[in-house]
């Protein structure tokens, strides 16, 4: 009896350790277990955009985890497989969430131009010229997509030097290949966290568009719609591509893996990369790209008949109000979608975008209403363009005690940038691109060295991608570093943007004839009118 009770009580001992040790499977199974390392990180190259892997379809890591289960050697006998080598580490699988902000945001940045930007300009210019205006933006975009994925992505986002990219992605060739499903992976700003290439393309691809279309602005009511048109082709090609190459292009941080690599790797960066200069989402090669651009223009072009000496009021400020409001809701996507994940990084640049912007707003308001006596629509949606342009460079890079002092200062100096300064200029910049654009991006790119500091509520930068440790030099410095990749931006822009517009005067010609101009630009280059009286 007594040995029948010691075998009964072995037997239930035995059963209930079994039952355990399946109720641990079962929760690991689950995600319940430990966290496995991120696959990404066995497959991240020193040129990701150019030769990243294919990625396995997003079904592989359930079809991987099932037959892992189906293998999984049982619990009793550990040591049966000791000695084999472990496993290699799954195809890189980007994080759904992280997939369908990009793609929220992408949309929310061809909202930005279509229809934002162009209601924006369209209302400021005189009823004959609404639809030349509409028809510029929404063509010129389009444009720029298409010559983007043609070869654009590629100068900007492939190893090639410190100015251009290479070739490896003409037509984004080697990004996807449809038929077996497989994708290309792009780095983000995370060990071991990565996006579809295509969708940092198309991403990329709508800040090349608007960033032609903001310089417009600067020619309208009396530029060629033909002109226009080659010159974009080749300021694309020359300012905006190497320009996004040289701030934005570095390996990703996978890898950087140990410290003997740093310095090979980092001498395949573009230029103002290689330097430190912080750029969240583009106060350079956006704002200041295109504020320069449009400068250079308005001089070459020459000013409006009648400039100075007739009224040239807007002809709808309720349109140009419509067109900010979106600017703002679609500058969310690009400030906050620059992050590249959704993740601290891009709430933080979401609230900054937010915060800078309403100041702005009330900054030139008040300020207007103190010089002139009256606060004007114009001057509010004037002012939170220019809060969106200054808080750009900085939108990831400065905490909110930043937020609040760029965009207060962007309210006052930009409004200062279309009035004082742009008498100064003498240039009929028509819809105030330098004075906006440029001159906030500038003070946004400058202003990000000094609220980057952690001292002043600012996050730091990382200063070692193998460890990714963070940190910070001191303001005096980063802010030296932020002035160089404002001078080699206006410098180079300015010098390709005099040569294009020159050869398109030569070849094309740039200016609507006086007639042309008089009638206006919607009948004469496009037989229609926007209005019908």
């Amino acid at each position: 009896m007594k040995k029948l009770l010691v075998m009964l009580l072995t037997a239930g001992a035995m059963a209930l350790g079994s039952g355990a040790a399946v109720a641990q499977g079962g929760g690991a199974s689950h995600g319940d277990g430990a966290k496995p390392e991120p696959a990404a990180k066995s497959v991240e190259s020193t040129k990701p955009a150019e030769a990243a892997p294919m990625a396995a379809p997003a079904a592989a890591p359930v079809a991987a985890s099932a037959k892992a289960e189906e293998k999984a050697t049982p619990a009793a006998a550990p040591d049966a497989k000791k000695d084999e080598a472990p496993a290699p580490a799954a195809a890189p699988t980007p994080n759904k969430g992280d997939v369908a902000w990009m793609l929220t945001s992408t949309a929310l940045v061809l909202l930005m131009s279509v229809p934002a930007l162009a209601l924006f300009y369209g209302g400021l210019v005189r009823s004959k010229n609404m639809l030349s205006v509409l028809m510029q933006v929404f063509v010129t975009f389009s444009l720029v997509v298409v010559l983007w994925f043609v070869y654009g992505y590629s100068l900007a986002f492939t190893e090639g030097n410190a100015f251009f990219g290479g070739l490896g992605r003409l037509f984004m060739s080697g990004a996807v290949d449809a038929a077996k499903g497989e994708f290309a992976m792009a780095a983000t700003f995370s060990k071991g966290v990565v996006i579809p290439e295509l969708l940092f393309a198309a991403f990329q691809a709508t800040f090349a568009a608007i960033t032609c279309c903001l310089l417009l602005g600067a020619l309208v009511e009396r530029v060629k719609f033909s002109a226009v048109l080659l010159f974009t082709v080749i300021w694309f090609t020359f300012a905006y591509a190497p320009i996004a190459h040289m701030v934005w292009f570095w390996p990703g941080p996978d890898a950087y893996t140990k410290p003997e690599v740093v310095d090979q790797l980092n001498a395949t960066a573009g230029l103002i990369w290689q330097w430190g200069a912080l750029d969240f989402a583009g106060g350079t090669v956006v704002h200041i790209n295109a504020g320069v651009a449009g400068l250079v223009g308005a001089y070459l072009i020459g000013k409006r008949v009648g400039y100075g000496k007739e009224a040239m009021p807007p002809h709808s400020l309720t349109m140009t109000m419509i067109g900010a409001s979106l600017l703002w809701f679609g500058w969310f996507g690009f400030n906050a979608g620059s992050a590249l994940e959704a993740n601290n990084s891009a709430v933080l640049a979401f609230i900054n975008t937010f915060l800078a912007t309403a100041c702005a707003v009330l900054a030139w308001s008040f300020a207007e209403w103190m010089l002139k006596g009256k606060p004007s629509m114009l001057g509010a949606a004037s002012g939170a363009v220019a809060g969106l342009v200054a808080i750009t460079p900085a939108a990831g890079n400065v905490g909110i005690l930043g937020a609040f002092v760029i965009g207060t200062a962007a309210g006052l100096i930009c409004l200062w940038g279309v009035t004082g300064l742009k008498k100064l200029l003498g240039a009929d910049d028509a819809l105030d691109v330098f004075g906006i654009h440029a001159v906030g991006g500038i003070l946004g790119a400058l202003l990000t060295g000094v609220f980057n500091a952690p001292g002043l509520g600012g996050p730091g930068f990382v200063t070692d991608w193998v460890t990714a440790a963070t940190g910070f030099s001191s303001i005096g410095e980063q802010l030296w570093v932020q002035l160089k990749a404002v001078l080699v931006t206006v410098v180079w822009t300015g010098v390709v943007s005099l040569v294009a517009f020159k050869i398109v005067d030569m070849v094309i010609g740039l200016r609507a004839t006086p007639e042309e101009e008089r009638e206006g630009l919607d009948t004469t280059y496009h037989g229609e009118s926007a209005y019908h009286t």
